[in-house]
This record gives C-alpha cells, sequence and structure tokens, in this order.
C-alpha cells in the first residue's frame, strides 16, 4: 500500500454525456383544472425524457390506472382495466440519478501523477440510483495490510493522506482498518474514503466501506457499504446479513436522493430482504419501500408502498401486499390519487387464492364500480428467494476469510451480540426522510 494503489485500483474516470432538450409546454386536465407548465430549458442527463405533469423517477409508475403488473418474483396480479372518469395519466421518465450528472474534476482535482508521487488518486464519484448492494468483489477491499501515514502536495496544489492501522479490544475484538482522502488547494473539492473488517470471539466477521465526497458546485454526496457474518442469538444458526446507504445533493437546486438497502439470510432459508428510497427534483418529491420476507418453509410475505406529489398539491400512489403458503394465499393492493384542489380518486382490489385452480377476485372504486367474481386460474408465486443462502455464502468469499485473533486456552467469548457497526462519521451528510 506504501507505494500506492494496485493495478486493481487504477485512477477512475468518469465519462458523462449531457445533451440539452427543450420541454415544451404542457397541458393536462385534472378534475377540470387545467394545469399548464411553464416552458424551460434544461441540462439533464442523456437518456430523460420530458413528461406531462412532472418529471418523475422511475420508482414512481407509470400510471394511476391499475394495470396488469409483475410482482418482484415474477408472479401477475390481474387488475381491471376500466377507465375512471378521473383518471390521469403521468408516465415516468428512467431514472434521474442527479448525482450522476455531476462532471467529474478528476483532472483539475488530481491530474495525473508523475512517478514520483505515490499518493491514492482522487475518487471524484458520486455513487448511483437504484443499484442495490454492492457484491465484496466490487469494492476490492484488499488495503488492509500494514501500518502506513503518510501524505504529499499534488503539482497543483491538492493535497492526498493515507493511512492504515489495527484497533484491539475486548473479547477478542479487532478493527483492521485503512482511511484515504484528499482536497484540492481552494478545499472547494474534497473526497474521504475509510475500510475496515473487524472480527472477536463469538465468531462475529465484518467487512465495510464508507466513501464521502464534494465539488466546487456544492454537490455532495456519502454512501456505506457492510457484510456481517454472526450467529443469530435466537436460533443459533449462522447468518449473513448486508446493507448499504447512499445518498447525493445537488448544490445549486433543491434536489437530492436517498437509498437504504438490506438482506438478511440465515443456514436454514430463512431470508428478508427490503428498501427505503427517497427522492427531490424541485417542485416534485417520491418515495418507495417495499420488503421480502421467506421463513425457509414455504411462508412468503411481499410488499411495496410507492407514492409522490408536487407542490401543486397533486398527489397519487400505489401499494400491494402478498401472503402466500403452498399455493394458497392473497393478495390486495391500492391505487390513488388526489388533485390539487383536495378531491381524492382511489381503487382498491384483492384476490383470494385457494389452491385448487379458484381465484376470488374483487374490487372497487371512488367511481361506483365495482366486480366480484370467481375465475379458474393457475396461481404462480415463488416460494423461495431467487438469491438465498448458498448465494450469498458464496459471493462473501472475503468476510468468510476473515482470520480473528487467537484466543488463549481457557478464554472464553461473551457471547454479546449486539451491533459492532460503525456510526456514521461526523463528515456524513444529514440523511433526508424516507416518509411522506
Amino acid at each position: 500500500m506504501a507505494g500506492g494503489l494496485t493495478a486493481a485500483h487504477p485512477p477512475l474516470k468518469l465519462h458523462i454525456k449531457h445533451r440539452r432538450l427543450h420541454i415544451l409546454p404542457l397541458r393536462a386536465n385534472i378534475h377540470g383544472l387545467e394545469l399548464r407548465s411553464k416552458k424551460r430549458r434544461l441540462w439533464v442527463e442523456a437518456g430523460t425524457v420530458a413528461v406531462g405533469l412532472t418529471r418523475v423517477s422511475r420508482c414512481c409508475f407509470d400510471s394511476v390506472r391499475p394495470t396488469r403488473r409483475s410482482g418482484r418474483s415474477g408472479h401477475s396480479v390481474e387488475k381491471p382495466q376500466e377507465k375512471s372518469p378521473h383518471r390521469v395519466q403521468v408516465q415516468a421518465t428512467p431514472a434521474l440519478p442527479f448525482a450522476s450528472r455531476f462532471v467529474s474534476r478528476q483532472e483539475k482535482f488530481h491530474p495525473r501523477c508523475t512517478p514520483r508521487y505515490s499518493g491514492p488518486q482522487s475518487r471524484d464519484t458520486p455513487p448511483k440510483r437504484d443499484t442495490g448492494i454492492a457484491h465484496e468483489k466490487d469494492w476490492g477491499i484488499n488495503l488492509l495490510n500494514g501500518n502506513i501515514k503518510e501524505s504529499g502536495t499534488n503539482e497543483d496544489g491538492s493535497i492526498w493522506y493515507r493511512e492504515s492501522g489495527e484497533d484491539l479490544g475486548e473479547n477478542g475484538y479487532r478493527c483492521r482498518w485503512t482511511r484515504m482522502g484528499g482536497r484540492s488547494d481552494d478545499s472547494s473539492t474534497e473526497w474521504k474514503e475509510t475500510w475496515w473488517e473487524k472480527s472477536d470471539w463469538t465468531g462475529y466477521k465484518e467487512l465495510g466501506v464508507e466513501k464521502s465526497g464534494r465539488n466546487s458546485e456544492g454537490d455532495s454526496w456519502w454512501e456505506t457499504w457492510q457484510e456481517v457474518l454472526h450467529q443469530d442469538e435466537w436460533s443459533n444458526l449462522a447468518r449473513i446479513e448486508r446493507s448499504a446507504q447512499k445518498q447525493a445533493k445537488s448544490g445549486t437546486e433543491n434536489a437530492g436522493w436517498y437509498e437504504k438497502w438490506w438482506e438478511k439470510y440465515d443456514a436454514k432459508g430463512w431470508t428478508e430482504k427490503g428498501a427505503h428510497k427517497y427522492g427531490r427534483l424541485n417542485e416534485q418529491s417520491w418515495w418507495e419501500k417495499w420488503g421480502e420476507h421467506y421463513d425457509g418453509s414455504g411462508s412468503i410475505l411481499k410488499w411495496t408502498d410507492k407514492w409522490a406529489e408536487t407542490e401543486l398539491g397533486t398527489k397519487w400512489g400505489d401499494k400491494w401486499e402478498e401472503k402466500f403458503f403452498a399455493g394458497i394465499g392473497s393478495r390486495q393492493g391500492e391505487t390513488w390519487h388526489v388533485s390539487p384542489s383536495g378531491e381524492r380518486w382511489s381503487r382498491t382490489w384483492g384476490e383470494e387464492h385457494f389452491g385448487n385452480g379458484k381465484v376470488h377476485k374483487y374490487g372497487k372504486s371512488t367511481t361506483t364500480e365495482s366486480w366480484d367474481i370467481v375465475v379458474d386460474e393457475e396461481t404462480y408465486y415463488e416460494a423461495e428467494p431467487h438469491y438465498g443462502w448458498a448465494d450469498v455464502v458464496g459471493d462473501s468469499s472475503q468476510l468468510l476469510s476473515i482470520k480473528p485473533r487467537e484466543r488463549p486456552p481457557g478464554v472464553f467469548p461473551n457471547l454479546d451480540f449486539g451491533s459492532s457497526t460503525p456510526a456514521p462519521t461526523d463528515d456524513s451528510p444529514d440523511l433526508p426522510p424516507t416518509q411522506q
């Protein structure tokens, strides 16, 4: 590490193409209220399109009209296609990770080093949205050896530092870590990274990364990723938990996003997965939550809740839930919309699956439509996650290979399964809310 980054960590370069889009005046009529957007000219990410009423992330939804949709595991939920007189069609754009629009200051902040410089390269690269939890091989945590403390100044006046070490504690606790970072000569651009691995005599093992940065325009970002192996306190089974948090904020407009992902697995097939997401782009905000629970014996629970709103007062959302065991179960959901005047439209629906090929479908809306029928329909659901215990074990080789301190004879560990994950540093940006 003292001699510089390994070949596996070349300087990161961010190449982002932009295009200028002209958003024409858009009109929509909601319950007799006519809205007209103002003409504007924006620099937006390549691939973003202009839509009626508002620009939304793909974490929102294509419309407030019930459609045939697929669950997270591929099953379909059939909803009636009757049109409501109060229906409003709202198209969704592709994801708008505004942080991806940050122009890299790589050349300005840290130009190509001459051989005499051994400092780490600038990580002026914000995280991307909707990317979930990265595998440990994608993080490349291999700079945890030695006891290093060094710093330097580049030809352009920017400075860098790098240090690594080992912390020891009670119960065989050991944390090996590496910190590195740098900033421009005028301190307008800065980046930081911390990588670590932890272990103790209870069998606890942890691998993690935290990154943050900002540029001269005031854009800032922060992300952390963790992977943990421990023994479940109640079942005594081995469990692996993975999590990630990411956020970015714009320094020039009222825009930002935040997401939190988690996955939990045990050796008998119990699995839990979920995510919370939040975003804002000037006059519009959106939220999304979803979860999956598998008990390892055939029972499943899945749910999703999404909603969005604009400063004009328009709100819309969609949510659904399903519970199944051995082909018997239920699905239910609601799609809703609120106009600026406060008028609300909603449609609720449900399904009862009896396991014999018969499905009871029912529903109603605020426009007096309703249905209640029994149909012959094959029930499809997945009782096991597509990515389970065997998969996560196979992708956690570095976590599993962490070697704890040698335990002296006759010394027994204190079996305290409390979390030993690091608290966010003071330099981490404040997290935006994840609920309405």
